[in-house]
């Protein structure tokens, strides 16, 4: 009789128990929220759900419901109106999850779904959280260096890194990449906007070294999304930099090319004096 009893008290609370989920969505994408119950046969006209919000103690905490088969805006927050629905073809399998239609910071919250069931009396069936979180990609960085045009080891050199669009708020990073240590920024500066993302700049102040091998990174947490640029510069004996020797050779090809170009326009120009003399030539001969 124990372990019957046992038995039905625990299907009794995994059948209400609430289950938490987390959801990641994107500014201004489509987000769905999970709750699913499982059950042989479910009879809509004897059902309530109700989609709310959890974690805010708000006037209005009603995302959506759903009374006998009906759905049912009298209570519904302005704030969800025209942007929720729920999945109809699914509803009789157990399928309560609601669609959230261009997602804002302002829906960043835990929903609630409780469904209940009316027979005798009205009871709770089903409960499931979802917590939903948003982010956006950030650009990627533009990482702007010193242009060294003389031997300036050991002087003071700047860095600047930026990026933006993203949310919520990144980690920056500066590394040496050498010997792949962090190193403090001179300058942070996040800046929101009115779309609700940021943008963010950073400074970075070192001794200049023959080979400086920088890099600066962008974290984004909640999408794992890591973005960096790079900066190598090596310092040759003359004192100029790797990049100089690359415009020398560009230059260097420009050249040739040009040179080539003249030598066919000279070599035109000489055939063609030639047709000219040839053809003069001929018509003396013929009026002799």
């Amino acid at each position: 009789f124990s372990y019957g009893f046992l038995l039905l008290l625990l299907h009794t609370l995994r059948a209400v128990i609430a289950l938490e989920e987390k959801v990641i969505s994107k500014l201004g994408d489509n987000a769905t929220l999970s709750c699913i119950y499982r059950a042989r046969e479910l009879h809509l006209e004897k059902l309530r759900v109700y989609w709310q919000i959890a974690d805010d103690q708000e006037e209005c905490s009603v995302v959506h419901a759903l009374i006998s088969g009906h759905e049912n805006e009298s209570e519904q927050c302005i704030h969800f109106k025209n942007r929720t629905q729920l999945f109809w073809d699914r509803l009789k399998e157990g399928d309560f999850s609601l669609l959230l239609q261009n997602v804002s910071q302002s829906d960043e919250h835990t929903y609630k779904c409780v469904v209940l069931q009316k027979t005798e009396y009205t009871k709770v069936i089903h409960k499931a959280e979802v917590v939903l979180s948003l982010a956006a990609s950030y650009s990627q960085p533009i990482l702007s260096g010193p242009i060294r045009n003389s031997d300036s080891t050991g002087e003071e050199v700047t860095f600047s890194c930026r990026s933006g669009s993203g949310y919520p708020e990144p980690n920056v990073y500066w590394i040496n990449k050498t010997d792949n240590s962090h190193l403090p920024p001179s300058e942070l500066k996040i800046t929101p906007h009115t779309d609700g993302t940021y943008s963010v700049f950073s400074t970075l102040k070192v001794k200049a070294t023959s080979n400086m091998q920088i890099e600066c990174s962008i974290e984004n947490k909640i999408l794992q999304e890591n973005l960096s640029a790079n900066y190598t510069q090596q310092k040759q004996s003359n004192g100029s930099s790797t990049e100089r020797p690359q415009n020398l050779e560009k230059n260097g090809q420009g050249a040739q090319a040009a040179g080539i170009v003249s030598v066919v326009i000279l070599m035109g120009i000489l055939t063609a004096l030639g047709c000219w003399l040839w053809r003069r030539r001929s018509s003396k001969l013929v009026s002799y």
